[in-house]
């Protein structure tokens, strides 16, 4: 049972591919030839040079694949050339569903994002139903990834592919070697760079639960669904705090309006086109946080009998991570973290 398996590499698809191979199967992963591989040395994978944005290099990725698990996209919050996260998130995907269709591969999962969604008005989590659009998602990431869904959707309508969606919410955890936006806020909460936050929240899952949430939707999803796989929901100071807690380095925070950090915000992105460095703070990334980004599982936990763990324990293993491969050796002890202290 040959597996194809894109983004391998990066934080969810490494997650996803160990499942894979615990799982006993025959893994090909397509990665690019100068990405970064830190995530699959010494693992038993088949690997396949190409590009989502090279047609031709996904026809022969595919060839004599039984499966497709899609998971690489361009997830940044910044980017200098908008265009190139669109033709990776939504020109890439389309051309991968398209080659997997051809080549008649017989179960696929799609990796859309909870950021396809939309929000309840009264705070309350939203799911697989709540209504979107185009014009509600923030930014390019937001927007490419729903185009991205969009197309899927019409693909496995279309040549009615046996395909599922799953819409993961905030994977936190081991070997998010970039690191994500999301571990981002863990590293600087460690390395005392969070003296102040901003009244929003956030679902967190562990990414180990969220990568068998993939396998589940392999198993029992039903073609032309979406499952979300999330975790708890969570306010960005109940985070902020958990880490504290863990690293016993408590911290006073001021609470800061997200009008206010606007503009620093897009002074620093500015700053960023001038001297090619991701700024540490983003105008996408603070409107976005004006909403509560709350979610429900429920869907999935009912039909995939999906399972996640207390996201204090998927805040512990990401610390955990970052200490022990020299992110934060300087500002951290190790022997610090203790779940004893929840």
């Amino acid at each position: 049972m040959k597996t194809l398996l894109t983004g391998a590499n990066g934080f969810l698809g490494s997650a996803v591919m160990r499942q894979l191979l615990a799982a006993g199967h025959d893994v090909r992963v397509l990665l690019r030839k100068n990405s970064d591989w830190g995530n699959i040395h010494h693992y038993p994978v088949e690997i396949c040079l190409g590009d989502l944005r090279d047609a031709d290099s996904l026809k022969h990725a595919v060839k004599g694949c039984t499966n497709l698990f899609h998971v690489a996209a361009d997830y940044r919050l910044w980017i200098p050339d908008p265009q190139a996260m669109y033709a990776t998130n939504v020109q890439g995907t389309q051309s991968l569903i398209l080659a997997a269709a051809d080549a008649g591969i017989g179960r696929i999962v799609y990796t859309s994002s909870v950021a396809t969604l939309g929000f309840n008005q009264n705070g309350s989590p939203a799911d697989e139903t709540t209504p979107s659009s185009l014009c509600m998602m923030t930014g390019h990431y937001k927007r490419s990834k729903f185009l991205a869904e969009q197309v899927v959707q019409q693909l496995t309508d279309r040549y009615q592919l046996p395909l599922v969606i799953v819409n993961p919410s905030t994977p936190i955890g081991p070997c998010d070697i970039k690191p994500t936006p999301t571990g981002r806020i863990v590293l600087d909460t460690l390395l005392g760079r969070m003296p102040a936050y901003v009244a929003t929240g956030l679902n967190v899952a562990h990414v180990d639960d969220v990568a068998k949430g993939h396998l589940a939707a392999f198993k029992k999803g039903q073609a032309g669904e979406r499952y979300v796989l999330g975790g708890e929901n969570m306010s960005l100071l109940q985070i902020l705090t958990t880490i504290d807690k863990l690293t016993d380095k408590p911290t006073k925070r001021m609470r800061l309006a997200q009008n206010l950090v606007l503009p620093i915000a897009w002074l620093m992105e500015k700053t960023a086109k001038l001297t090619g460095t991701e700024p540490r703070a983003t105008v996408d990334g603070v409107r976005m946080a004006k909403r509560l980004m709350y979610f429900s599982s429920a869907k999935a936990v009912r039909e995939l009998n999906y399972q996640y763990r207390p996201a204090v324990e998927a805040i512990n293993d990401a610390i955990v991570w970052f200490a022990q491969n020299g992110y934060c050796a300087a500002n951290l002890q190790l022997d610090s973290v203790d779940m004893a202290q929840q």
